[in-house]
């Protein structure tokens, strides 16, 4: 194998393709990322059998020719090098040869024979925005959980019907919800619901997120969720089981509903979460025309703050609910909105987070208070 290539998309190409390169590989083939140059491209691929990224960059190629290479250490090497000098790779025996200007590698190589077959996606159902479906993407994968003891709630569930994807996630004290349109390949549309795991999503969202059309290929048989964008290919093993179902989950009755400026809650919670200690709640006190907040105890610091908000209590009576700060956070910055509409049912039952335009497209953020004592 021999080429020229240019740094920068060289180096875009490899921190890519690192992204799927497991943490703890159980193999040292599995710690590599495969280079593959044929007559007029260089492709950079990582696997773990559960995420595989491939990413295509132009490039001369004097002599085709493929190489496995420690993933980690090529990424190092390709963000570090400085200046405009074209990259010169050369396998030469069992050493690849990294030259670019005045700074030259020599790396060693490892088996091809020990590296797994990249999965291949299958022909494509249809198109998806980059955009489109990183935001969503981020936006409900702050829901799910960061616990392995459930394993099934640490992915991200997308639900593929006609023309919509919806995407779910959960941790048992939140709920996100987020649905973003698509265009099947066939006119019938297609059908498909599969659960990702919700790091492996966001990283691949992340990936493709400047690309303006994306070909999304369905799960089959296998399990395999497919995204391909103009030079990035990436395939995403599916989880076994399902998310819990949230079809019944959303209320629609409310005792109390507060239109909020979204920064200004934040940073009021943020400065309420300073004295609220590890499992204590901030407190939210809706009265007519305002919402005042509260956290810490009598027996150590405490805090106390108000912000404006347009408030409807239906029952008359002020509202104090409680909620896990880091939590609220959480929903008040995934919902990307400068509005936020806060719906109460009870002090004891979850609390709907939606942007006040009501777009039905748009997050819905369900998150469990904490009861009070007293």
């Amino acid at each position: 194998m021999k080429l020229r290539t240019d740094l920068a998309p060289l180096a875009a190409a490899v921190t890519d393709a690192a992204r799927a390169l497991p943490a703890r590989p159980p193999v040292p083939a599995l710690a590599a990322i495969r280079l593959e140059a044929t007559p007029s491209v260089l492709t950079v691929a990582a696997f773990d059998y559960e995420t595989s990224a491939q990413a295509t960059v132009d490039a001369e190629i004097t002599a085709p020719g493929t190489v496995l290479v420690s993933g980690r250490l090529l990424a190092d090497i390709t963000r570090t090098i400085k200046g405009t000098h074209p990259v010169d790779l050369e396998l030469d025996g069992a050493r690849l040869l990294l030259t670019s200007g005045p700074t030259r590698y020599t790396l060693h190589t490892l088996p091809l024979e020990e590296y797994p077959t990249l999965p291949v996606p299958a022909e494509a159902g249809g198109t998806v925005s980059g955009p489109a479906l990183a935001e969503a993407v981020h936006q409900v994968a702050t829901a799910a959980s960061r616990d392995d003891a459930l394993p099934i709630l640490t992915g991200v569930q997308a639900e593929i019907t006609d023309d919509t994807i919806t995407f779910a996630a959960t941790d048992r004290y939140r709920f996100a919800l987020r649905s973003i349109s698509w265009t099947p390949a066939a006119a019938t549309g297609a059908t498909a619901k599969v659960t990702i795991p919700a790091k492996s999503l966001a990283e691949a969202a992340k990936i493709l997120a400047t690309d303006e059309q994306l070909h999304l290929t369905l799960p089959a048989a296998h399990g395999v969720l497919g995204l391909a964008g103009r030079s990035r290919t990436l395939t995403l093993r599916a989880m076994e089981g399902e998310v819990p179902d949230h079809k019944g989950l959303w209320p629609t009755d409310f005792t109390a509903t507060a239109d909020l400026d979204a920064a200004e809650l934040a940073d009021a919670v943020k400065r309420m979460a300073l004295v609220a200690e590890r499992g204590h709640p901030v407190k939210l006190h809706l009265t007519d025309g305002a919402l005042a907040l509260s956290a810490g105890t009598a027996d150590d610091a405490s805090a106390r703050d108000q912000v404006t908000a347009t408030t409807d209590l239906l029952t008359g009576a002020p509202v104090t609910i409680a909620f896990n700060p880091g939590y609220l956070l959480d929903g008040i910055t995934a919902l990307k909105t400068d509005r936020i509409r806060m719906q109460i049912v009870h002090p004891v039952k979850p609390a709907l987070l939606t942007p006040t335009d009501e777009d039905p497209t748009t997050l819905r953020y369900l998150i469990m208070p904490i009861r009070q004592s007293g």
